[in-house]
């Protein structure tokens, strides 16, 4: 069982007041939960201090940790009452812990259950997006122990893991929780294709691991050469669920995957970046336009890094990644690392307006304390839009089938990240139209489009548009949204806003 000392021993920075507070969140919690037992026969308090042990590695502040070692007390244990809870460890430990307890209890089944997790989990997130990192890492290591629940719930745990929980973790980057939730859920899921593209990775892996190996020794010597000596390098296997809905994209042709296998370059800081990208070019020929410059442009998520695909003589095509260390543990928990200890007092809340990140800035309100506010009517804290706007679909969609659908084809599915003539980036889903693009700024240039232009070309409104593009929105008092148009837009926020539109000219 996780002990006391390694999760005090995980935690960033900690004062002797929160490192006594977190003590207290752990014996409590070992108390109430001494007669429960999970379903593999271990203590049940296995689980909550596994779960504030892997809080404390990514990062997570004083009162994440407790929380995590407090999060089933109120829903498991009869004896232990909010009111218990505020008294002995706080109001905010309490939101967090309530917030965690709600999103567990349905009395749904079927479709219904599942766009109910995920409709209580949005509101819970629009208020807190700690919350989410609670459930998330709750669900995670609950994953790794599903051989051990019945039968009859393991496909409906995964497939909400992977429907719901994974593509959440994604959008706020965090890279390795999403692939540890897929990779977890996916033989639960569907064991025939888990076991094909098992084999199939095995079987690519095995062609390439010595010449890969060979590509990595290569790059290590030559970086020495250039002078660049504080630097590490790894190689980086692609997860199995991410595997197969690439196989799936390119018609199960696996020659059509480079990234199978990728060597990562850590080095210290950007301008090394570019100068460790500049080495592996003059060492291997790089394929043209599969060269990305996520620094200068990060994704909508935070990711940030560089990525070459180079062609060898051994290993044939090979992706390279570069990244700084802030970079690789931003790509590896997202939103997470940047809500440490370190960051809580008032001399470091500077560091936040380095983040680059437009999500981070974003979440400064709900990560920073706000102890003066925090009642049992807890008040509304900033979250990233995408998931205010997730919340809010609530207000539009009755339907549990349409909710579902609506999320997946607006919040979950493939990406497109397109520019503003200003240089923002909006995050769009593929074969997204410039009308989705012009809605996604504000309804009312939806409403006014007149035309547009990709890349500085004009364009037919049913465009699909693609990654970079530079799309300017033309507007006109006398435009107006045509019935035709909802044959283009692909999102739902353009669909609702059209259908509006036409809504109150018919009603003139």
């Amino acid at each position: 069982m996780t002990s006391v000392k390694e999760i005090l021993h995980a935690a960033e920075l900690l004062s002797p007041k929160d490192t006594e507070r977190i003590k207290k969140a752990y014996h409590f919690a070992k108390e109430a939960h001494k007669h429960q037992k999970r379903y593999s026969g271990k203590p049940y308090f296995t689980h909550p201090a596994a779960v504030a042990l892997k809080l404390a590695q990514i990062g997570a502040g004083t009162e994440v940790i407790m929380a995590g070692l407090l999060h089933d007390t109120l829903e498991d244990v009869e004896e232990v009452t909010e009111e218990i809870l505020e008294r002995e460890f706080g109001p905010e430990v309490l939101f967090l812990v309530s917030g965690v307890t709600k999103l567990g209890k349905h009395k749904y089944r079927g479709l219904k259950r599942h766009a109910e997790s995920l409709r209580r989990l949005l509101v819970a997130t629009s208020q807190d997006v700690r919350v989410l990192l609670i459930k998330l890492i709750d669900r995670e290591h609950n994953m790794t122990t599903l051989q051990y629940v019945p039968k009859a719930k393991q496909k409906r745990i995964a497939l909400e893991t992977l429907e719901i929980y994974a593509p959440i973790a994604n959008r706020l980057g965090m890279g390795l929780i999403t692939k540890n939730l897929e990779d977890l859920a996916f033989p639960y899921v569907d064991p025939d294709a888990y076991t094909h593209v098992l084999e199939v990775r095995k079987q690519k892996r095995g062609e390439n691991e010595k010449e890969l190996a060979k590509v990595q020794r290569i790059i290590q010597k030559e970086l020495v050469k250039a002078g660049i000596r504080d630097f590490q390098t790894s190689i980086r296997i692609k997860g199995l669920y991410s595997l197969y809905q690439k196989l799936e994209r390119k018609e199960k042709d696996i020659s059509k995957i480079f990234d199978i296998a990728a060597v990562r370059i850590i080095v210290p800081d950007i301008k090394t970046c570019y100068s460790a990208l500049g080495v592996i070019h003059n060492l291997f020929k790089p394929i043209p336009g599969k060269i990305k410059d996520y620094i200068a442009f990060p994704k909508p998520n935070g990711y940030q890094g560089l990525h070459t695909t180079i062609i060898t003589a051994g290993a044939g095509i090979v992706e390279v990644q570069i990244r700084t260390p802030d970079m690789h543990r931003n790509a590896q928990y997202g939103i997470a690392s940047h809500m440490s200890y370190k960051m809580l007092g008032n001399s470091d809340k500077k560091k936040f307006e380095s983040l680059g990140e437009l999500w981070s800035k974003q979440l400064i309100p709900s990560i920073l304390p706000r102890k003066k506010e925090l009642t049992k009517e807890k008040k509304k804290t900033s979250v990233p839009k995408w998931i205010e706007e997730l919340a809010n679909a609530n207000e539009h969609i009755t339907e549990s089938t349409d909710f579902m659908e609506e999320i997946k084809d607006d919040f979950f599915s493939h990406r497109v990240f397109v520019f503003t003539p200003a240089g923002d980036v909006i995050d769009l889903p593929t074969n997204s139209s410039p009308i989705d693009f012009a809605y996604a700024i504000h309804s009312d240039i939806g409403d006014s489009l007149s035309g547009a232009k990709v890349n500085g070309k004009l364009v037919s409104l049913d465009t699909p548009l693609k990654n970079a593009d530079r799309v300017e929105i033309m507007t006109s008092k006398k435009a107006k949204p045509s019935p035709k148009w909802l044959d283009f837009a692909k999102t739902s926020l353009a669909r609702r806003h059209i259908k509006s539109a036409l809504q109150k000219e018919v009603k003139g």
